[in-house]
């Protein structure tokens, strides 16, 4: 099964669309309504919906990330990129639902650019 993705508010809105006219399972922040959520909140919305989580804010998810492992918290992968252009991003995106499963993105921290 391919990770299902959930994009942080930072991330161009436009994407999950491209990306779900391809088949694939993404959302939001924006269409679900939870824009200016703090991250802590967002990647609780995440692992709880079973969904890989994608943001440019590379410092504070890799924070969570770690308190996430330490804790033994389960979440299923966070992606982190700097601010790369949105064509740059959805090709990356796309090798990586290529190359990972659901499974293999859990408790996994992933750099995309």
């Amino acid at each position: 099964m391919k990770p299902r993705l959930f994009l942080d508010e930072d991330i161009h809105f436009g994407l999950a669309q491209a990306l779900r006219k391809r088949g694939h399972d993404v959302v939001h922040a924006q269409e679900l309504e939870r824009k200016g959520r703090s991250d802590r909140e967002q990647l609780a919305y995440a692992a709880e919906q079973g969904r890989c989580l994608m943001s440019f804010n590379m410092k504070d998810f890799v924070i969570l990330h770690n308190e996430y492992a330490v804790s033994q918290r389960d979440h299923w992968g966070i992606i982190v990129s700097r601010q790369i252009p949105v064509g740059e991003v959805m090709r990356k995106l796309l090798r990586f639902l290529t190359d990972h499963s659901r499974d293999s993105a859990k408790n996994r921290l992933f750099f995309l650019g």
